[in-house]
């Protein structure tokens, strides 16, 4: 079993977690319509990870990450981690 440190994934796949944040904050895509696009449970999680970007510390700390991380990690760590490697990915457009 993978230790994972804080600021994990856990289970989500980061390539399409790029995808939704480039189709979000690069394409200007609707969070609703990308929610209602979604093909499945994680999708829409991967989706309201990216989401998440635009939110305030206080607002998400309540937030449970549904990985088998979740106990280890915090969602701000998450948000966190995810907002540094989204900007390095943007940064190549």
């Amino acid at each position: 079993m993978v230790n994972r440190s804080p600021g994990c994934f856990g289970n989500y796949d980061f390539d399409r977690i790029a995808h939704y944040a480039k189709l979000r904050f690069v394409d200007g895509c609707n969070t609703i319509t990308m929610l209602q696009q979604a093909k499945s449970e994680t999708e829409k999680e991967e989706i309201a990870l990216v989401c998440m970007l635009d939110v305030e510390d206080d607002i998400v700390l309540d937030v449970q990450l549904g990985c088998r991380y979740a106990d280890d990690c915090k969602v701000t760590n998450c948000r966190d981690k995810l907002r540094r490697l989204i900007e390095t990915e943007l940064s190549h457009y």
